[in-house]
């Protein structure tokens, strides 16, 4: 990777990180918002309503949005037809949902999700306008202009479900958030600047109906796998437990999204420029490998050690606490997972990643079946298992394919990560022993921060590569 290059990732990573940090730390108001006025039932509702129009977003779009990305032909052009392609599905997958509504909810176990479902399926057109105008400007490196269409939209839709919530809404406060934010995403990303107009190129068509058709398949099936355990869930055990286990995955998909989903949108497209000037990739993947371990890694550790806090939003969500501590190690084995599919599919192995992927969901799926009946600790320690399984065998691909850094380098960093956790589990325990049982928000929040400034410190020592890296990358940038 250039200098240039990098320093270019490097204040990408940084304003993304910002967008995703607004946005996704209006939804963590939200999940605590839902989590002390809606009942288990109630979330567990909502969360199926949401899990089907999320695989919704992703059929409409099935990852066609990477071609403006990767494209060596002209990208306004091609993001022109790839509106037309997004949108007309998106309307389209709207109706069959709101035909469907009534049977599929009572499929998944809980009837009372139907009207919600229908509301819901209103934002797909929406997500896939906004869908393009994120692409174009990924394709750019332009994070900065994401902040108001991202993160305005975000705040708008958590601040409609709170005030809802509050005023006793229920479960429909967030669905009415959620079509608040697909709404508004659109909208204000014309307001940026970004105003991409449908239009039809036959070329352009041709090249994103070839990647839909490899890519397409592994994104509906990257999708199944975050939600195919609230399916399960919801069909097996009901909405209540579906509700228990809703507020720990939500919790542990924040570092993911924050940080993960940041990194893995930088690396696509400076891996895809790297790929047309015929550079090698290793070096890159071995940095944002690094950055999505350590960061991750530091982020998940807190949320671990804070589990049992959970019933600080009620003792009815004590169950969620162990599940979220086997969610937190999930959660960092896909991001790693998630960092190094951008390698694969920027060097032209998507069949590779379809694979893998289709792997990934059969082999959950398999074990949901076996395990779900024994409730959502089982659900979420199979989530872990899997993942885990599946980070080995991503390495290999990326290894043989020539993709992967140094074996012994990714072990220096997997340990410095847990150098940099040996203190921060020695203050959570003096923590636990001097102040007793999680007794406010407030204190729980002061906990956090020291356990994450320990982790910070300590990974000074441990992360020395990494620091040397950032310090050169951001003297490049002056």
């Amino acid at each position: 990777m250039t200098d240039v290059l990098g320093a270019g990732a490097v204040r990408g990573t940084l304003w993304l990180g910002l967008v995703n940090l607004v946005s996704k730390g209006s939804q963590v108001v939200v999940t605590l918002t839902l989590a002390a006025f809606l009942t288990e039932d109630g979330l567990g509702a909502v969360a199926l309503a949401v899990a089907v129009v999320n695989i919704g977003q992703v059929v409409q779009a099935m990852g066609v949005y990477d071609v403006i990305g990767r494209t060596a032909g002209d990208p306004d052009r091609v993001a022109a037809t790839v509106l037309t392609l997004s949108v007309a599905a998106g309307v389209a997958l709207a109706a069959v949902l709101a035909l469907a509504a009534g049977p599929l909810a009572a499929l998944l176990g809980s009837p009372d999700a139907a009207p919600l479902l229908r509301l819901a399926a209103l934002s797909l057109p929406f997500t896939a306008a906004g869908g393009v105008q994120m692409a174009l400007m990924h394709r750019r490196l332009d994070f900065r202009r994401r902040m108001l269409p991202d993160a305005g939209s975000a705040v708008l839709g958590a601040a409609l479900t709170v005030v809802l919530a509050a005023g006793g809404t229920g479960p429909v406060s967030l669905v009415a958030g959620l079509l608040c934010t697909a709404v508004a995403q659109p909208l204000l990303g014309a307001v940026v600047g970004v105003r991409p107009l449908a239009g039809w190129d036959a070329a352009a068509a041709g090249e994103a109906l070839r990647w839909i058709a490899v890519v397409g398949p592994a994104a509906v099936v990257a999708i199944l796998l975050v939600n195919v355990d609230y399916l399960a869930i919801g069909h097996v055990l009901g909405p209540a437990e579906v509700g228990v286990y809703s507020l720990a995955f939500r919790i542990a998909w924040v570092p993911y999204v924050v940080v993960a989903v940041v990194l893995a949108a930088v690396a696509f497209p400076v891996y895809a420029r790297l790929v047309r000037a015929d550079e090698e990739l290793p070096a890159a993947v071995a940095r944002f490998t690094r950055a999505a371990l350590v960061v991750c890694g530091g982020l998940y550790l807190v949320a671990g050690l804070l589990a049992d806090h959970v019933v600080l939003l009620g003792s009815r969500w004590a169950p969620a606490a162990p599940a979220l501590v086997l969610l937190c190690a999930y959660g960092l084995g896909l991001g790693l997972l998630h960092t190094w599919y951008q390698a694969l599919k920027a060097a032209g192995y998507a069949r590779r990643y379809l694979l893998l992927e289709v792997t990934h969901l059969v082999t959950l799926a398999g074990a949901l079946v076996v395990v779900t009946r024994h409730g959502v600790v089982a659900v979420a320690a199979a989530q872990a298992v899997v993942a885990w399984v599946l980070v080995a065998v991503a390495w290999r691909a990326l290894a043989r394919r020539g993709l992967a850094f140094p074996g012994a380098e990714l072990a220096g960093m997997a340990g410095g990560v847990l150098g940099a956790a040996v203190p921060c589990v020695a203050v959570a325990l003096l923590a636990d022993r001097l102040l007793g049982p999680p007794a406010s928000v407030p204190a729980t929040v002061a906990e956090a921060l020291l356990l994450a400034a320990t982790y910070a410190g300590a990974s000074l020592l441990t992360q020395r590569a990494a620091v040397r890296e950032l310090r050169a990358l951001s003297g490049g940038t002056r």
